[in-house]
């Protein structure tokens, strides 16, 4: 196509019409189309098969808020809590250690890391559970002798697998924030006279935290997901609870729907906590945070509302 170009206009006079709107048309992908349909029949044959199972789904609304139910998500939750601080706290000292100079405790350090990584956490369970078989009791101190049977009670057994099986890897994520500092952060302020430790307190860790703390959100909410395991060795929470209501009420099945319905619920909410704590610790390292989900929405209604009224 061809336009007509009127000569007897001057060069700096303007065309007798403005800029015309582009008409943008979008470009159409088929391939997308076709995947929500194979998405949206896969997702409507699964529904229709558990429809078709024996499965009595009003039990699940009927022992939702059960009083052992409750209590369960209670010790669940506590558990992850103190199984977490545990984790946490001997991942640093693990991660100092790893990174001395001192080649006796790094030593230490990486055997305990390849110890507890290399090993299955339920194994770790039995192993603390069962160690009655070879210790008849245990000396705490001087003149003091417990036996290992009341010594070695469920909690402490759960708090010992799975607290120091989380120290471990959390070692490895510590070691991966201090590493990401740079050197020289270090090396100015000990120009300025600052101790080690007051570098590590004022410098190295609050740097780092942009690099420990996703990970760790992580490790929080696979650390509610593995609270599961210690029903094993007969500790009570959500999962034994579940287990137990099963067995009484002859609905196994429905109670396990009824255990993994809580356990999104309280990894959602831990999912929506970490995003925070990210968008926290991300200020001073980007010039825009990340939007929130409210935020997102409120965008999304206003640009719909807009194009309404265009239209």
């Amino acid at each position: 196509m061809t336009a007509d170009i009127d000569k007897t206009a001057g060069p700096g006079d303007a065309p007798a019409t403005g800029p015309q709107p582009v008409k943008a048309i979008p470009v159409r992908h088929y391939g997308r189309y076709v995947t929500a349909l194979v998405a949206i029949a896969a997702l409507a044959a699964i529904i229709y098969a558990f429809g078709q199972g024996k499965i009595n789904w009003h039990a699940v609304p009927d022992y939702f808020f059960d009083d052992r139910i409750t209590t369960g998500v209670g010790k669940t939750l506590l558990l992850t809590v103190l199984s977490m601080l545990i984790g946490i706290v001997g991942g640093i000292v693990l991660a100092v250690m790893r990174l001395s100079k001192n080649p006796v405790t790094s030593a230490i350090a990486w055997f305990y890391i390849w110890f507890f990584r290399g090993t299955p956490v339920l194994v770790q369970l039995f192993l603390w559970f069962n160690l009655g078989l070879v210790f008849e009791y245990v000396n705490l101190m001087p003149f003091y002798k417990d036996y290992w049977s009341n010594f070695m009670t469920p909690l402490l057994t759960a708090l010992l697998g799975l607290g120091l099986n989380e120290a471990a890897y959390m070692a490895e994520i510590c070691r991966a924030g201090l590493l990401a500092v740079d050197e020289g952060q270090t090396e100015a302020a000990h120009a300025l006279g600052m101790s080690h430790g007051k570098t590590l307190r004022r410098i190295i860790i609050p740097q780092a935290m942009r690099v420990i703390v996703p990970p760790t959100g992580n490790e929080v909410i696979n650390m509610l997901k593995t609270t599961s395991l210690v029903a094993a060795v007969q500790y009570p929470e959500l999962f034994r609870y579940a287990q137990d209501i099963g067995q009484v009420s002859g609905a196994p099945v429905e109670m396990y729907f009824l255990a993994a319905a809580w356990y999104l619920i309280m990894t959602s909410v831990l999912s929506v906590g970490q995003y925070y704590i990210e968008r926290y610790y991300a200020r001073g390292s980007s010039r825009s945070l990340p939007a929130t989900p409210w935020q997102k929405v409120r965008a999304h209604l206003t640009s719909f509302s807009s194009r309404k009224v265009t239209a």
